[in-house]
C-alpha cells in the first residue's frame, strides 16, 4: 500500500467522559465490533490494558482505577483505528488533557439520565480550544432518562456546541423500541427479548411506511415522525467539513452495554472522522503527508516496577514514517537517538514494529531523555506547540522527611514533574516548593513513587490557594504591573518553565485583581513552547 494511502486510512481518536458515563463499555464494544477482542469484560478486567497500564500500586489495586492512558489499535473496514483510552477519574485529568493533543477527533460519552457533568465540561472545553472534531454519544438509552431534545439543548448550552442528531431514539427506558439512523436512513429495532444481548436488527428505509406502525405500534411511529419533523426544522443539516473544523457536532444515541447503536456510531465515524491532520509547530504548519518524519512526546509512562528503571515515552507521529533503528534528532537536546525496539499497541499486546505512519502512536523505551512536549525530527529544528498545563485545584507545600536523602528527593520531584504527574511552583518570596495537582489522589501517588523509586520520603503541608493563574502583563515595565507584584508578592511563584504564576486564594481575589489591574492578564492554562 502506498505511503499516502497508509496515512489516509488512519483514524486516531480519544474517548472522553465523566466517570461512569459508560466510556470503558463503549471502548470495549468498539473493539468488539472491530474484531480486536473476542470477549466482553476484557477492558474492565484489564486484560487489554496490561501492556500499557501497570497496576502495581496499592492505590490502583485498592480503588480499581487506572491512572494512565492506554492505546488500543485495530483494523476495521480497511481503516487503522487508534483509540486512546483515557482515565475517567478527575484526579488524573491532566493525563487526559495531554492525550487530547495527540488525537485527531474525539467521542464524548454522556449518560442519558445524568446529562452533562462537570468533568465532561472541562474536557470539552479543551477540545473546543483546539477545534478538535467531536461526536457526542448519548448512552444508556435502555434506562429511564431525560428527553432527547432536553439533552441536546443542555449539550448546546453547557458545552457551547452546535449539535445535529444523526440518529434518534424511539422511546426510552422501558418504552425503548430502537433507533432511527438519520445518517443511513434506516431503523434499527431494539429486541425486547434480548435486552442484554442484541441479536438482530430490522432495517426500514421509509419512516412513513405502514410497516413501521406494525412493528413499533401506532403511538411510537407517530412520535418518531413528529420528532424527526422537529429535528429537520430546528437542527442544521450535517456537514462533514463543518464537523472536521470543530464547528458542528453530530449526536448519536444508543446503549453501549447492549451493543446497541455502537455499530452505527463506528460506521459513521469511519466515514466522517478526519485522517491525520496538520499540526502547528514553532516554525511552520507540518503536514502529515510530508515524507520526512516528525513527532512529539505527549505522555511518559514509567513501568514503576521496583526492578524496572525503564520508562515508555508515547510519541504521536505527526508526519512521514518512523522507522526502527533509524537515527532521529531529539530537538531539545540537539542529539541523534536510535530506537531498536519501538512498540506499537495492538489491543492485547505490545509488539516491536519496523515502520509506523503519521497518525500512529509509538512507545519508545526511555532512559530519562524525554520530557512531555519534546519533539523528534529527521533533522529539522522545530518544536510542536507546548502541551498546556491546566490550573491545579489542590496545593500543598512539599517538605523533605529525610534530610539524608535531599538529592534523591530533588531528582524524584524533577523527574515526576517531567512526566506530568503534577506541577511544581517555587514561591518567589522564600523559595519554598508547592506542588499543585488536579486531584488529591495524586499526592498519594507522588509520595508512593518518591519512596519506592527514589528512596526519598516527603511530607505535605497545606498551602491556602484556590487556583493557579499564569500572569501575562501588557507591559512588564509599567507601574501597574510593579504595583501588582508588590501587593501580591506572597502569592507569586515561578512554574517549572520559569513563568510567573499568581496563586490566588479565592475566586473573589481573582475578580478583584482583574478589576484593579486591568493590564495584567490572568490565564488558567499555560501554553508555552520550550
Amino acid at each position: 500500500m502506498s505511503f499516502l494511502k497508509e496515512i489516509d486510512r488512519r483514524r486516531t481518536f480519544g474517548v472522553i467522559a465523566h466517570p461512569d458515563a459508560g466510556k470503558t463499555t463503549l471502548t470495549e464494544k468498539l473493539l468488539l465490533f472491530g474484531g480486536a477482542i473476542q470477549e466482553a469484560g476484557a477492558v474492565k478486567n484489564n486484560k487489554i490494558k496490561k501492556g500499557a497500564t501497570s497496576d502495581f500500586m496499592e492505590i490502583e489495586r485498592q480503588r480499581g482505577i487506572s491512572v494512565a492512558t492506554s492505546v488500543l489499535a485495530f483494523n476495521y473496514r480497511d481503516k487503522k483505528i487508534n483509540i486512546l483510552d483515557t482515565p475517567g477519574h478527575k484526579d488524573f485529568a491532566e493525563d487526559t488533557f495531554r492525550t487530547l493533543t495527540a488525537v485527531d477527533s474525539v467521542i464524548v460519552v454522556i449518560d442519558v439520565a445524568k446529562g452533562v457533568e462537570e468533568q465532561t465540561e472541562k474536557l470539552v472545553e479543551v477540545c473546543r480550544m483546539r477545534n478538535i472534531p467531536m461526536i457526542v454519544f448519548i448512552n444508556k438509552l435502555d434506562r429511564e432518562g431525560r428527553d432527547a431534545f432536553d439533552l441536546m439543548d443542555e449539550v448546546e448550552q453547557k458545552l457551547q456546541l452546535t449539535v445535529t442528531p444523526l440518529s434518534f431514539p424511539i422511546g426510552m427506558g422501558v418504552d425503548f423500541k430502537g433507533i432511527y439512523n438519520i445518517w443511513e436512513k434506516n431503523i434499527n429495532l431494539f429486541n425486547d427479548d434480548s435486552r442484554k444481548n442484541i441479536t438482530d436488527v430490522i432495517s426500514i428505509k421509509d419512516i412513513n411506511s405502514k410497516e413501521l406502525n406494525n412493528i413499533v405500534g401506532d403511538k411510537a411511529a407517530k412520535n418518531l415522525q413528529d420528532d424527526l419533523e422537529i429535528v429537520e426544522g430546528i437542527y442544521p443539516e450535517f456537514d462533514t467539513k463543518l464537523y472536521q473544523e470543530g464547528k458542528l457536532q453530530p449526536v448519536f444515541f444508543g446503549s453501549a452495554l447492549n451493543n446497541f447503536g455502537v455499530r452505527e456510531l463506528l460506521d459513521c465515524f469511519i466515514d466522517i472522522a478526519p485522517s491525520p491532520t496538520p499540526k502547528e509547530s514553532s516554525t511552520r504548519l507540518v503536514d502529515p503527508k510530508e515524507q520526512t518524519f516528525s513527532g512529539f512526546v505527549f505522555k511518559i509512562h514509567a513501568n514503576m516496577d521496583p526492578k524496572h528503571r525503564d520508562r515508555l515515552a508515547f510519541v504521536k507521529i505527526v508526519s512521514g514514517t518512523f522507522e526502527r533503528n533509524k537515527p532521529y534528532l531529539h530537538v531539545r537536546q540537539g542529539k541523534k537517538l536510535k530506537f531498536s525496539s519501538p512498540n506499537a499497541f495492538f489491543a492485547e499486546k505490545k509488539e516491536i514494529i519496523d515502520i509506523s505512519y503519521a497518525g500512529d502512536i509509538v512507545g519508545l523505551h526511555d532512559t530519562g531523555n524525554f520530557k512531555i512536549g519534546d519533539t523528534l525530527s529527521e533533522g529539522e529544528i522545530m518544536k510542536f506547540k507546548g502541551i498546556p498545563n491546566f490550573s491545579p485545584e489542590h496545593f500543598r507545600y512539599i517538605n523533605n522527611a529525610d534530610p539524608m536523602k535531599s538529592k534523591q528527593l530533588e531528582k524524584g520531584i524533577d523527574q515526576l514533574m517531567d512526566e506530568g504527574v503534577a506541577q511544581l511552583f517555587t514561591l518567589e518570596m522564600n523559595g519554598r516548593k508547592v506542588i499543585g495537582t488536579v486531584g488529591a489522589l495524586q499526592y498519594e501517588v507522588i509520595q508512593y513513587r518518591l519512596e519506592h523509586e527514589y528512596g526519598a520520603k516527603c511530607i505535605y503541608e497545606n498551602f491556602p490557594a484556590y487556583k493557579a493563574c499564569w500572569v501575562s502583563p501588557d507591559d512588564p515595565k509599567n507601574e501597574e504591573f510593579k504595583e501588582f507584584k508588590r501587593i501580591k508578592q506572597k502569592f507569586l511563584a515561578l512554574d517549572k518553565a520559569g513563568q510567573l504564576v499568581f496563586l490566588a486564594d479565592s475566586e473573589f481575589s481573582i475578580q478583584m485583581t482583574q478589576s484593579k489591574f486591568p493590564s495584567v492578564k490572568l490565564r488558567f492554562t499555560s501554553e508555552k513552547i520550550e
